[in-house]
């Protein structure tokens, strides 16, 4: 495959990568047959850019052929020879069938239909098999090969090779003047064999902030990658960011590795650099004893290259702002809750959750003209959520940013899209208003249809009552032309609506969980919690927020009894059931078995009807019930979580991040669950909308205390940013 590809490169040097690739894969594929590998070469090459040359093609056919041959054990060869009958078969003996000549197509009445079919059909069945495994791989490559391509790229590429690659510094020129809208038609996205898009309008207004909406698995992500990767065409003048994972940790510094992010920036500072020690160098040998005029006129010429060079880098790096960027790094990390101290800490030396924050920096820093963030609150606390609103506000540039959190798309976005049906729907507002417009808009869909519906339901029974009437035959065939030039209206499509249920506990006497003067640490040299009183009942609904790192789940675990406190006391009850939603919550789950499969073991006793139909209303449906867990998307894993939580029958639930990997619509079932639920709740959460709809007290966790805030989450935001700011101000 390598010999065949270069080959290709050495023979027609200016053909596309994409084409050389697919054809060494074409070759390279046993199934292929040797004719269709021909084919569809000499038609590539053919009609590629270095089609000129018909010798060069005709040579390189040749030695394909040639290789081909050698592989011919191994290749399928259509062959038309002729062969033999396995018994004679004497037509003059055969009968005629007695319905052939009435159609010409299909023989109806055959002289063997009553015999026994003497075809082995496991080998049938075999063969059938192999014919369709071969199409469906044929389909899927031919589909799919350009992503494939792109992906392996990507996995050998680095982060600055792939923005350099995705970003030419020489299009900034080129996008003077250039508008930086984006819109195109007619786009399809797929990944693997599901449809993402279907003839889809991508539309987006530069300086605007969308956001995309939709249920768990549509291919929100997907197609974020695909315009990431160009995948989808943005015009090559619009530089585009998307922030997906967390940056791998290394011996960089926080801030050096913000500063690093834009890529080009970094490249001409660094060029900058190592051009002013070349030129001390230079200066340095021109003023050495002992060196020739022609030694000297050269350096000196050197000298006025390296002069002129410093000249258009320093160039760039001013129409960059590069001198504001390490001011600029430092504020965005402390914005994103990242101390002077911690802007200093090596990135490996950080978790999971800070190496995301230091990735949404960095893509801050960069200001693409379109920055595409995939649920940049999930790993923020409400702290740097309220901080990231507020910068987001005065965005510049386009922003595309997929999140289930309502209160921060009504904060943020200024447009939504709505992505379902493999289209794209259009919203003008933030979220709260799309939900306005969207049911606004429904329910004219559902009364014009009904409207019609019950319009031709009208002129049907007038045909169909005097169609054969003679007197009013005339009256019917006009009413049959109406209806047939009605248009078609479809049926609104049905939202999906979901429904978790947690069941009412038994009332048992209080009290059921209190910390009296808890104080916690590791080690008493390092407190965490000190001096914390708290009194969960039945009917407690408490929000604790705060900044990460401050010991939320930490109280959390004093209250189920895994941690217990150096001073003070922790009061359990006995008969209490506490069920925990842990940020982690996937640990507690077997992968290697179905849904349905674990409720039978941890809750023996049912049928396994009675588990489907309970993991049902948590929207675990159909084969989703059986398909293992490990298969299953976030989402999906987390209503699994919540169903087992919902047959312990708990008393009080303590749910610590419940909505991070659930929908919109996933995370409105909860709220109404927990509304309607007869027991005690305590949430974590950084979701705006979930905690003013589950708690009635809200308690904050900072310095090493848990204190109950006499506000809501609005007011609490508010004062976190002022304090913000007045830290920022200079």
């Amino acid at each position: 495959m390598a010999k065949l590809a270069t080959d290709i490169r050495r023979t027609f040097p200016r053909t596309d990568e994409v084409v050389v690739s697919y054809i060494a894969g074409l070759v390279e594929d046993e199934d292929e047959e040797v004719e269709d590998i021909v084919d569809m070469t000499r038609g590539m090459l053919g009609g590629g850019p270095s089609s000129g040359d018909s010798k060069a093609l005709d040579d390189f056919m040749a030695r394909l052929i040639d290789y081909l041959e050698t592989q011919s054990s191994k290749r399928i060869r259509k062959t038309s020879t002729i062969t033999k009958l396995d018994k004679t078969i004497h037509m003059r003996s055969q009968a005629m069938s007695a319905t052939i000549a009435m159609s010409g197509k299909v023989d109806l009445e055959s002289n063997t239909k009553g015999q026994a079919s003497r075809v082995d059909l496991a080998k049938l069945a075999k063969a059938e098999a192999k014919l369709k495994a071969k199409n469906e791989k044929r389909s899927k490559r031919d589909l799919f090969q350009g992503s494939k391509l792109i992906d392996m790229q990507k996995k050998q590429q680095s982060y600055e090779e792939m923005y350099m690659k995705v970003n030419p510094l020489d299009l900034s020129g080129a996008a003077k003047g250039k508008s930086k809208d984006i819109h195109l038609t007619n786009i399809d996205v797929s990944f693997a064999s599901n449809r993402i898009l279907s003839g889809a309008t991508l539309t987006m207004a530069h300086g605007r902030r969308y956001g995309l909406i939709g249920r768990n698995g549509i291919g929100k992500s997907t197609l974020l990658r695909h315009l990431a990767l160009r995948e989808v065409p943005i015009p090559t003048h619009i530089s585009v960011l998307y922030v997906e994972q967390e940056i791998v940790g290394d011996g960089t510094t926080a801030l050096e590795s913000v500063l690093q992010a834009d890529v080009w920036r970094h490249k001409y500072v660094t060029e900058e650099k190592d051009l002013n020690l070349k030129m001390e160098e230079l200066e340095k040998s021109v003023l050495k004893e002992g060196v020739t005029p022609e030694e000297k006129a050269e350096m000196e010429k050197e000298m006025e290259d390296v002069a002129a060079r410093i000249g258009e880098v320093q160039k760039a790096l001013v129409d960059m702002e590069a001198e504001t960027g390490p001011a600029r790094a430092g504020l965005l990390l402390a914005g994103l809750g990242f101390s002077e101290e911690d802007q200093k800490k090596v990135t490996s030396s950080f978790s999971g959750g800070w190496r995301m924050r230091l990735a949404l920096a960095r893509a801050l820093f960069v200001k693409p003209d379109l920055l595409m963030l995939d649920e940049p609150s999930n790993m923020l606390d409400l702290n740097a959520i309220a901080w990231l609103e507020e910068y987001l506000q005065t965005w510049p540039s386009t922003l595309l940013v997929v999140s289930h959190d309502r209160a921060f798309l009504d904060h943020v976005a200024t447009d939504i899209i709505h992505q379902h049906s493999q289209r794209l729907d259009y919203y003008k507002g933030n979220f709260s208003q799309f939900y306005a417009t969207k049911t606004e808009r429904a329910k004219n869909q559902k009364k014009e249809y009904e409207t019609q519906l019950t319009y031709r339901q009208h002129l049907q029974a007038y045909i169909d009552r005097w169609r054969y009437n003679a007197n009013r035959a005339a009256q019917a065939q006009s009413k049959i032309k109406i209806l047939e030039k009605l248009p078609e209206i479809e049926p609104p499509e049905e939202d999906d609506s979901e429904s978790f249920k947690f069941p009412d506990p038994e009332k048992i006497s209080p009290p059921l969980l209190q910390l009296d003067e808890a104080t916690f640490g590791y080690t008493p040299e390092k407190i965490i919690l000190r001096g914390v009183n708290i009194d969960v009942q039945m009917d407690s609904r408490i929000a604790v927020i705060g900044p990460n790192g401050a010991g939320k789940s930490t109280m959390i675990k004093m209250l189920t009894g895994d941690l217990q406190p150096l001073q003070g006391r922790a009061t359990h009850n006995n008969r209490c059931r506490i069920s925990y939603f842990t940020q982690h919550f996937v640990n507690q789950l077997d992968m290697t078995v179905s849904p349905v499969a674990f409720l039978q073991a941890k809750f023996p006793g049912k049928t396994e009807q009675e588990y489907r139909s309970h993991l049902g209303a948590f929207g675990i449906t159909g084969l989703t019930g059986m398909q293992k867990i490990d298969t299953l998307s976030g989402g999906q894993k987390a209503r699994v979580a919540f169903a087992t939580l919902s047959m312990q029958k708990p008393h009080i639930l303590l749910l610590d991040e419940p909505s991070n990997h659930l929908d919109i619509e996933g995370i409105d079932a909860l709220i109404e669950a927990i509304k309607v639920f007869k027991g005690g709740v305590i949430s974590i959460s950084h979701d705006e909308r979930f905690i003013t709809n589950t708690s009635n007290q809200l308690w904050v966790c900072a310095d090493g205390k848990v204190t109950k805030f006499m506000g809501d989450v609005e007011e609490y935001k508010k004062i976190v940013t002022q304090e913000l700011q007045a830290k920022l101000r200079p």
